[in-house]
């Protein structure tokens, strides 16, 4: 067991400043991943875990866990313990619905969960947090509701089986047994906890303070009546990025009060702004990532002229140094979306030598981006209001561990 210091670990440290709603260095620079585990008490995934899910699921790791896009865990050893014995758990994913497109950094999350859908062949419960963009932007409830709709086209679009997959929306579901354990999560965070974990001040109004349940409580099976009644032993494994720790954190220090298991989680790194780690993708910025509705010369002139480059500043200088891929956005965004290691490790190598040019690079990384990009928007073209509907509605899923 735990100590229920979980709650308390989180301190802002040298302005690095990491919650679920800011994300930010010290002093504008890169994040911190090897303070940050310490600091929020997660473990680092190790070779011997991937190789283990490899073992159970009789496939190859997927590229993000081989290559330490999700790079931390909490108990994820113990969800592989536990289904080798033949126990199944459920998977939890969300999205807040704050903008009309997504970008290729809110795409992983599901991309990730959807391969751990299919190995693990397990249910999959979606929540789209409507009501917090309601509380934290700028937003009236009905385009917050409308945002949550179109957004879930998008995670469709991802391809989950509809057999396996219940999404739902805050502002539709909310309500019986799963307000009764928000009500259960509630009465046990005291305001000081809620404070140390999320960084509340006196400024914020009573609904930002009271969403944290919220979001905790779709980690409890019996949040779903209609999917896990009689359950509540299941199990639950949460891969989101790093900046939903702390909600985890106060749900895990609840769980066993209330009788459940803590979810376990998987966390990914960030996704970096074209211009660097140290730029933040924006949505006030366009330039600032690629989306999901960008065109095929958008993006070619997105990463022509915005994707940092770790090349030096003439080709003859570029032969004798060799590029800085430590730094290199388009070296990055490859490590996350071209499939073949031995291209990868190919490309690392030329470039870093300098063999091969910044504008060789980026090219292929153009090719890959288009089409990543033409096939989920072929794919989002093929989602109906009606496709919507039947993933929101609330129902049985009889075979949803066949």
């Amino acid at each position: 067991m735990e100590p229920s210091t979980e709650t308390n670990q989180e301190q802002k440290e040298e302005q690095e400043v990491v919650t679920p709603w800011e994300v930010s260095g010290k002093d504008g620079g890169k994040i911190d991943y090897d303070k940050l585990v310490d600091r929020f008490g997660c473990q680092r995934i190790d070779q011997s875990l991937i190789q283990r899910v490899e073992h159970l699921t009789s496939l190859p790791a997927h590229v993000f866990l081989r290559r330490g896009v999700f790079f931390a865990h909490r108990d994820f050893a113990e969800i592989l313990n536990a289904y080798e014995k033949g126990d199944k758990f459920y998977l939890y994913t969300g999205r807040g619905p704050s903008s009309e497109a997504l970008h290729l950094g809110h795409l992983i999350p599901f991309m990730f969960t959807k391969y751990l859908q299919d190995a693990f062949k397990v249910p999959l419960v979606i929540q789209l947090t409507d009501d917090e963009k309601f509380l934290w932007k700028n937003l009236t409830v009905d385009e917050c509701r409308r945002l949550a709709r179109e957004n879930a086209k998008d995670i469709i679009a991802c391809g989950f089986d509809i057999s396996k997959t219940f999404i739902f929306s805050d502002f539709d579901f909310v309500g019986g047994a799963f307000y009764r354990n928000m009500v259960e999560v509630a009465k046990r965070v005291t305001y000081n906890q809620a404070v140390g974990i999320f960084g509340f001040t006196g400024e914020d109004h009573i609904g930002k303070v009271s969403f944290p349940p919220v979001q905790a409580v779709p980690s409890f099976p019996s949040s779903f009546p209609h999917l896990f009644s009689g359950k509540d032993n299941l199990r639950c494994l949460i891969p989101c990025a790093i900046d939903q720790d702390p909600y985890f954190r106060m749900t895990r220090d609840v769980a066993p009060k209330l009788g459940y298991h803590k979810p376990a989680l998987i966390e990914a790194l960030f996704f970096p702004a074209l211009q660097g780690e140290t730029g933040k993708m924006s949505a006030s910025d366009p330039n600032s990532a690629i989306y999901v509705t960008d065109s095929a010369k958008d993006i070619k002139n997105k990463v022509n002229r915005h994707a940092f480059s770790g090349g030096q500043d003439s080709v003859e200088k570029h032969r004798q140094l060799g590029a800085n891929i430590e730094v290199d956005i388009p070296v990055k965004y490859l490590s996350f979306f071209l499939e073949d290691d031995a291209e990868l490790e190919h490309i690392k190598k030329e470039y870093g030598a300098g063999r091969m040019l910044t504008g060789e690079v980026k090219q292929r990384l153009v090719q890959v981006l288009t089409e990543l990009v033409e096939r989920h928007r072929t794919a989002r073209a093929n989602v109906t209001d009606e496709m919507v509907d039947a993933f929101m509605a609330v129902r049985p899923l009889p075979h949803m561990f066949d």
